[in-house]
């Protein structure tokens, strides 16, 4: 299953359904966007099985509605790539309250992992399974804040819109480390898919300034290592991630593209840390029912 009707999440499945799984689920808020997403691919890869599944990280019962659906019709999930996400926004909070991106980016992504982990867990049980959790992180998770993560939702309206970013994808390397460490029968990784433009940079690239920097940047593309031009450069770490032999991929690293392990900062590897933000995070969902 994966979050992606754009972007680096639609170039995956594309890269996906060249191999003929029995099914992808393409995971977006809006129907009319994924349904020609889905048409799209199609027409490269007539007979790929992609189905449409709503989901919106913002909201709980979104989400728990999306699990439902995907447990209704499946019995098992090979590949779990949690790809969805929000970048440089400005502050504002999701349904349950927590701040737009650490919401979308983490908290969202977390709770559909906890509802489909008992799918999860049945597949992994079965022989010869080999099933994966990925997360799209990035290297922004260099800009969080002092001490890596501010659970105080409303004290992170004062912290500059990068570093709730950063935050938001710290807490994508913690919570893969925390998930390989609680579930080692899945193996779980947290990737940095590379620099590219993708739809991600709406909002960050509305001021005339950021579009000249990025223009600029694009001009030091090719020499640049693990930085691409397209979405099919920017998809080949995460596609990377949820196809190579088992044995090359070690449960709960963060890699960079494409492949290789990524030492990360102090935050970054605090596993002290990781546990505490699974524990609020748990605690986030007790608060709703989940």
């Amino acid at each position: 299953m994966n979050p992606g009707n754009t972007g680096l999440g639609k170039q995956t499945i594309a890269y996906l359904a060249e191999h003929s799984p029995a099914r992808i689920y393409l995971a977006a808020r809006s129907e009319s966007k994924a349904t020609a997403a889905i048409e799209e691919l199609q027409r490269d890869v007539p007979s790929a099985a992609i189905e449409y599944l709503s989901l919106d990280l913002k909201s709980f019962s979104s989400i728990a509605a999306a699990a439902s659906t995907f447990k209704a019709k499946e019995s098992r999930l090979d590949i779990l790539l949690n790809n969805a996400g929000v970048m440089m926004t400005a502050y504002s909070t999701t349904e349950q309250g927590h701040e737009n991106q650490f919401g979308t980016n983490h908290v969202g992504h977390a709770l559909l992992t906890k509802l489909l982990m008992p799918v999860l867990l049945e597949t992994a049980a079965q022989p010869d399974s080999d099933v994966r959790i990925i997360n799209v992180s990035s290297m922004g998770m260099y800009g969080a804040p002092s001490g890596g993560i501010i659970f105080d939702q409303r004290a992170l309206e004062k912290q500059y819109t990068w570093r709730r970013y950063g935050q938001s994808k710290l807490a994508n390397i913690l919570f893969t480390r925390e998930l390989a460490a609680r579930y080692p029968q899945i193996t779980s990784v947290s990737i940095h898919p590379g620099v590219i433009v993708t739809d991600l940079y709406n909002e960050f690239v509305s001021t005339p300034w950021m579009k000249a920097g990025l223009w600029v940047y694009s001009l030091l593309w090719p020499i640049l290592p693990g930085h691409f031009k397209d979405t099919k450069g920017g998809a080949l770490c995460q596609t990377w991630a949820a196809s190579v032999d088992k044995e090359k991929i070690v449960n709960g690293e963060f890699y960079r593209p494409v492949g290789i392990v990524y030492k990360g900062t102090a935050y970054s590897r605090d596993m002290g840390l990781a546990k505490k933000l699974w524990e609020w995070t748990e605690a986030e969902f007790q608060k709703h029912g989940y």
